[in-house]
């Protein structure tokens, strides 16, 4: 059994170069499925430190291979994400973007520069564990249909199959060096919604002539709010105890002060925590979106693009982790942690093998 102080001490001498690694990667960053420059450095840090890996996975993606002793015995899988999103940093520190209206604002730089940290350890130890550890660094994240996905389809989780998985995300409403776990139910499923209600456009003075699909939209978005939302909404339906979330973050109608536009799109999303439901869900927004654009004499249409699944964390898997960093950490360091509405494309491999997606404050 490697000893905490051990694992200490090397955490100390790796974590200057895990600080810079960082720095260098939030400095540039790379949108989803762009991660050229970022997987290439990612590949720099592995090749010298002597820890092979494979590319090309969904173009950017990397698995890299460390062996232990009987490696054939069990293969853990660790994943980190590269992508960052389309915002534009006004930090004023010396490692800001350089790369305008793109940052690391979810903290995939942090993720990929840890486990690299992770990995100098993992391989300067390796005649010291038994098994094999796979590191899987993943593109696009942030976007559908999610680099986990296509990284199964291409085969990540075999050769060597992979008995286990582990992940982490950061979360700065945690202190930083706690971490939080939660076995079982853990993270929602999301699906992204597209809604455009069709009316007949015209000027404004003459309402008699036009049909404003403005007003059609707004009687459906309050409908959808009171149906899935208010408080009790869904008492005595079969998802009375499921969570669930629908919201809406874009509407879009291009008209002017006196010109009624043809129509509107709006754009959100629906998540929740149980497939039956989720799938009934689907179909009462588009009856819902159906009666009232009818009602009005309007044409509307709900597209529904289906997104991650919910995220659960192997419940035997998830427990001898909380312990483990427990021992190492102390217990005041970790953490029980509630449901999160948020979602993780994770959850793809937490539903192939078991596995354990935590928090990193």
């Amino acid at each position: 059994m490697i000893s905490s102080d051990t694992i200490r001490s090397l955490s100390k001498k790796y974590f200057k170069k895990v600080v810079d690694i960082r720095q260098h990667l939030h400095k540039h960053p790379e949108l989803s499925f762009q991660e050229f420059k970022t997987s290439e450095f990612i590949q720099q840090q592995l090749a010298e430190a002597g820890i092979s890996y494979t590319t090309g996975y969904v173009k950017t993606g990397i698995i890299a291979l460390i062996e232990g002793v009987n490696p054939s015995k069990k293969t853990l899988l660790l994943r980190a994400d590269m992508d960052a999103l389309p915002i534009t940093e006004k930090n004023n520190v010396a490692y800001k973007s350089l790369n305008e209206g793109v940052m690391h604002a979810c903290g995939h730089d942090v993720h990929s520069a840890t486990m690299l940290g992770a990995a100098f350890i993992l391989n300067d130890l390796k005649d010291k564990w038994e098994g094999t550890v796979k590191i899987m660094f993943q593109p696009g994240e942030e976007v559908l249909p999610g680099g986990s996905s296509l990284m199964i389809k291409e085969g990540v989780l075999e050769n060597p199959k992979v008995d286990k998985a582990l992940a982490l995300h950061v979360f700065p409403n945690m202190e930083a060096g706690t971490v939080g776990f939660k076995s079982g139910m853990y993270m929602a499923s999301t699906d992204e919604l597209y809604l455009t209600v069709t009316g007949k456009g015209g000027h404004a003075a003459m309402p008699a002539e036009y049909i404003n699909p403005l007003l059609v939209a707004s009687e459906i978005l309050l409908e959808i709010n009171k149906t899935f939302m208010l408080p009790g909404a869904l008492k005595d339906t079969p998802a009375e105890n499921i969570p669930t979330v629908v919201a809406f973050g874009k509407i879009e109608g291009k008209g002017a002060t006196n010109v009624i536009p043809d129509k509107v799109e709006i754009e959100g999303t629906f998540r929740t925590m149980n497939e039956e439901w989720r799938t009934e869900a689907h179909r009462r927004l588009k009856e819902l979106v159906n009666i009232i654009s009818l009602k009005n004499n309007c044409s509307a249409e709900l597209r529904i693009e289906k997104g991650y699944p919910f995220l659960v964390n192997d419940p035997a898997f998830t427990d001898s982790s909380f312990n483990a960093a427990k021992e190492y950490l102390g217990s005041e360091k970790v953490e029980e942690l509630p449901l999160r509405m948020t979602a993780e494309d994770f959850a793809y491999i937490s539903q192939k093998v078991p596995s354990c997606f935590f928090r990193l404050g």
